[in-house]
């Protein structure tokens, strides 16, 4: 770590900044050049800010050592215990390395920002001054309020309104499949013949089987659960994820590759019985933004105390501004293929609240080259 912080950098930082402000950016991806700034001109390991809404802490933005945390919940409490829960996120990460400052828009807490320097010593007096410089800075973004907060707080009623809004809409069009070829199998059935009549009965159990899972996720999203959920303990994870890539609908098992599955891998700790829902999920999601003949890997590795597997496509990509807002409720970014893949937004929605009830973490990523990166992980046993 250099003795003083790189003031050079820093003025050339806030000028850029500045530039992509006026230029119209906001939000997420400026936040992250924030970010960054923090790690260059302090010569650190890593460097991330945790956004607070709704009465918790969730990482959103981090670079260099920090970045497998993004994704993650921090607790709310005082300044120095969320630099101690922050900093053992990192790989060998040692909390006494671990500095932050409390980002103020107005007389609100926004969040915090935090760097961490590693084994290249103790950070002075002048760059704890830039790192609430920085802080400050990311505080005026949220009183700008140009794509922040990233996680909007939704009223009671709003969040009503909507559920019964997206119900309806979801529900209406597999029965109104179903209904109509079933009103066909009844008042048509002897001249269909054969093939007309498997066609009607294949379109039936498509949509059923469609209208099961969607029953599924609305009910699921209403009570903030999983569904018929099995008591946590160790499991094999690699085991779990060949077993549920074997049950994934045929299309989509054809299109997946088993990149890197090593055996041998240490336990994870959780629900089993979830692994198929989450790969199932994050495996249609990277289906339907990307090319019908491109492929879907999946991999796994071990990290510390933390097991992952990612799932990783070469589809559109996803926009750093929503690498957040993909896993609220109901949210969808658009140029998916909506018509064979119908969906309320709810798919990512779940997955987040079932890795975080393993207290496990999920995010994604721009993949470099493009398509996208999903990435879950669980506690070791």
């Amino acid at each position: 770590m250099p003795d003083r912080p790189d003031y050079p950098a820093l003025t050339r930082g806030q000028l850029a900044v500045l530039d992509r402000v006026n230029a119209g950016e906001s939000g997420l991806p400026v936040l992250q050049r924030l970010v960054r700034l923090v790690q260059d001109v302090l010569g650190a390991d890593g460097a991330g800010f945790a956004e607070y809404v709704a009465g918790q802490g969730r990482i959103i933005a981090a670079t260099g050592v920090c970045e497998p945390a993004v994704g993650r919940r921090l607790s709310l409490a005082p300044l120095e215990s969320v630099d101690d829960e922050f900093a053992r996120l990192v790989e060998g990460g040692d909390p006494g390395h671990m500095s932050g400052a409390r980002c103020m828009a107005g007389d609100t807490v926004a969040g915090s920002l935090h760097v961490y320097f590693g084994e290249a010593g103790e950070p002075g007096t002048e760059h704890h001054a830039v790192l609430e410089l920085l802080a400050g800075e990311i505080g005026r973004l949220y009183r700008l309020g140009t794509g922040l907060p990233v996680h909007p707080a939704a009223t009671e009623q709003a969040d009503r309104d909507l559920w019964v809004a997206v119900t309806s809409h979801e529900l209406r069009t597999p029965v109104t499949v179903i209904k109509g070829y079933a009103d066909t199998l009844t008042n048509h059935w002897e001249t269909l013949g054969d093939p007309g009549r498997r066609e009607a009965v294949r379109v039936i159990g498509n949509r059923a089987g469609e209208l099961a899972r969607l029953v599924d996720r609305l009910l699921a999203a209403a009570s903030d659960g999983v569904l018929g959920s099995s008591p946590a303990g160790p499991f094999d994870l690699v085991e779990a994820l060949r077993e549920a890539a074997d049950e994934l609908p045929a299309d989509l098992r054809r299109r997946l590759r088993l990149v890197q599955l090593p055996e041998g891998l240490p336990k994870a700790y959780g629900n089993r019985d979830s692994i198929a829902t989450i790969l199932t999920e994050l495996t249609t999601n990277a289906e339907k933004y990307s090319p019908a003949e491109s492929t879907v890997e999946l991999c796994v590795g071990v990290q510390d105390d933390t097991l992952r597997f990612r799932v990783s496509d070469r589809g559109t990509g996803i926009a750093p501004e929503h690498v957040e807002l993909a896993f609220e409720r109901y949210w969808q970014a658009e140029g998916g293929d909506r018509h064979h893949h119908p969906g309320a937004g709810l798919g990512l929605y779940l997955v987040r609240q079932m890795v975080e009830r393993q207290h496990g973490w999920v995010s994604l990523r721009p993949r470099e080259g493009g398509g996208t990166v999903a990435e879950v992980r669980l506690r070791r046993a």
